[in-house]
């Protein structure tokens, strides 16, 4: 059984990680690169991919497939249970960032490794936190750390610490290669395309929504992460239609800001009828707040990512659309990753590695995003997760 201890601002304790999971076969599906991109195909489904320009794509896409697939026992022989260290804004409304760990952690059973992981939380606006974190983890002796930045910008110099320091270190929901630390790179980067999900979404607005209108962006914290999802979603409408921006607020990747945001355009810019957030916990926060002012039937709200939160208000209608990723290929990917290292395979490892991501609506009907759900969710189960 893998042990797991939790950090929640500096006290520790242990308990048992689920050993239960659900099994499901997954077709290889699309996913994105990280930049510099250059566009390869784009199939019926709306799905991009696209070429990664310092990676071999042969490595990622076998990758894909291992993950896809059912675990398979290792070769490797560690002495111990193996120690990782998980630095990541867990405390966050977006349920992700759970759901990432424990489909690792599942996927170590099915693989049969053992692990001893210390979970150390936060939420998204505690990048200091982070910081406090990256120097107690220095001073301890994991075999691996995970990093899921509050913003890879702000937390740059922390992972390029603990890189320094010898750990080896996969960085969890990022997707762009920091140039600046040249051939010093983490063992892996891990999470779906905000870029790809950014050209999906907007080419739901151009397919369901016409091709002219007025919207605005409730954007998260300035950096890499946000120009992707926000900056890319506008651009795309900029050159592909004559959608206006009215206002773009920047709610920090908080409910409250979400909230604040939505109030604000609801009030100043009446002419709004689309909302498009950075996130789950600034769309649900945009939600409530149309919701309250009765602006439901007038004003499109879109999300980010297929959270069990975003799932729940497309089944109600609240929501409109999201870009929805098959959460627990990352979890999976990382314990994979962790594995090919373990038994010697650093070259079937890639430098970052996609899960897929597709479109999902209101419209779509409840049987599709119910089966959606549990392929996305094979490992960690449907629902919101309680925490």
């Amino acid at each position: 059984m893998n042990s797991t201890r939790h950090s929640w601002n500096g006290r520790s304790f242990t308990k048992l990680a689920a050993a239960s999971v659900l099994t499901l076969g997954m077709a290889t599906g699309v996913s994105a690169q990280t930049l510099p991109l250059t566009p390869l195909d784009d199939d019926d489904e709306r799905d991009f991919w696209w070429y990664h320009q310092v990676q071999d794509d042969a490595v990622l896409e076998a990758m894909q497939e291992v993950v896809a697939g059912p675990a398979e026992r290792t070769t490797a022989e560690p002495d111990g249970p193996i120690s990782i260290a998980v630095i990541y804004p867990s405390q966050d409304v977006s349920d992700f960032w759970l759901r990432a760990y424990l489909a690792m952690e599942a996927r170590f059973e099915e693989l049969g490794i053992e692990t001893d992981s210390t979970q150390f939380a936060s939420g998204m606006g505690d990048h200091q936190l982070q910081a406090t974190y990256t120097e107690q983890v220095m001073q301890e002796d994991y075999d691996y750390v995970i990093f899921g930045p509050t913003e890879l910008s702000l937390q740059q110099e922390n992972i390029k610490d603990l890189i320094d320091a010898g750990q080896k270190v996969i960085v969890l929901n990022y997707d762009t290669v920091v140039q600046a630390w040249g051939d010093d790179q983490p063992m892996m980067y891990a999470t779906f395309s905000h870029l790809a999900g950014a050209l999906n979404m907007c080419e739901w607005v151009l397919e369901n929504l016409g091709t002219e209108g007025t919207f605005a962006m409730i954007r998260g914290t300035p950096g890499s992460l946000d120009d992707q999802r926000s900056g890319g979603f506008a651009n795309c409408l900029a050159e592909n239609s004559d959608w206006q921006m009215a206002y773009e607020h920047y709610g920090n990747f908080l409910r409250e800001g979400g909230f604040d945001g939505a109030q604000q355009i609801l009030s100043a810019y009446p002419e709004v009828t689309l909302l498009h957030n950075a996130n789950t916990a600034m769309a649900m926060g945009a939600v409530s707040a149309v919701q309250a002012s009765g602006a439901g039937d007038r004003v499109k709200v879109t999300a980010w990512g297929g959270t069990g939160d975003e799932l729940e208000a497309l089944r109600l209608g609240e929501l409109a659309a999201t870009p929805m990723r098959m959460g627990d290929d990352v979890g999976i990917a990382m314990a994979e990753a962790i594995r090919a290292d373990l038994e010697g395979r650093t070259d079937d490892i890639p430098l970052v590695f996609l899960g897929r991501i597709t479109i999902v609506s209101a419209d779509s009907g409840a049987d599709t995003i119910d089966a959606m759900e549990e392929e996305a969710f094979r490992y960690t189960g449907t629902g919101t997760l309680e925490r």
